[in-house]
């Protein structure tokens, strides 16, 4: 419709004419409450920001001969801002002829490294860069806990309650579980083909059956003597 009758349409609804799409032909308007529409499109902003994390790469700095306790107080730093979700850069400085032993910085970020080793990993290793040496460490996984009582299951137990199962034969010495006791076999039974049983079936003496008692023989009747 033409513009002063949208525009007419508006007023008497009490709406704006809003234009949302000026490149087409004809220029596509609506209808609508243009605070309102603003209003909602601020709050779908503000809930996408809130749901989205920004990761910052924090930095903390070191000298060769930094005190103990400031390690300490650093690693705790370090192991917040991780916590947080943000990165560490752990810059150390060189002055002078600490220069000429760079080893000893490198040794000070390693232990750092291993402080927070349970909260964070090192993404990248202790680089010389002029006067200074950088580290970067990041969100990691924390390692299991070990569970009371021991080190865990070992491998092939099995789970309480279970059948036992017996471990798989194997050509190492100990390496197979003990063979249960043989059970006793029927006298028809099919020997042993294994060279092992062949042998061991062969030492051992053979069965000796109970001896039978004999029979007599019976006694023919004597002839009858004449009278």
């Amino acid at each position: 419709m033409p513009t002063a009758e949208a525009l007419q349409l508006a007023r008497d609804k009490g709406l704006d004419l809003v234009e949302v799409a000026p490149n087409a032909v004809p220029p596509v308007a609506r209808l609508l409450d243009y605070g309102r529409f603003k209003y909602e499109q601020e709050k779908k902003d503000r809930e996408a920001r809130k749901n989205q994390k920004i990761v910052l790469l924090k930095e903390v700095r070191l000298r060769p001969k930094t005190d103990e306790h400031d390690v300490d107080f650093k690693s705790k730093r370090i192991e917040r801002f991780i916590e947080e979700g943000d990165k560490v850069k752990v810059t150390l400085r060189f002055r002078g002829r600490e220069m000429a032993h760079p080893n000893l910085g490198r040794q000070l970020l390693e232990e750092v490294a291993n402080r927070v080793s349970n909260v964070a990993v090192v993404e990248r290793m202790p680089l010389m860069e002029g006067n200074t040496m950088t580290m970067i460490l990041t969100k990691g996984k924390q390692p299991a806990a070990p569970r009371a009582g021991g080190d865990g299951p070992e491998q092939g137990s099995t789970a309480p309650g279970a059948p036992p199962t017996r471990a798989p034969d194997s050509g190492q010495a100990g390496a197979a579980a003990p063979a249960p006791r043989p059970a006793a076999r029927r006298a028809d039974a099919v020997p042993p083909t294994s060279p092992a049983a062949a042998a061991r079936a062969a030492q051992a003496p053979e069965p000796v059956s109970p001896e039978t008692p004999p029979t007599a023989a019976p006694v023919p009747p004597k002839p009858a003597q004449p009278s």
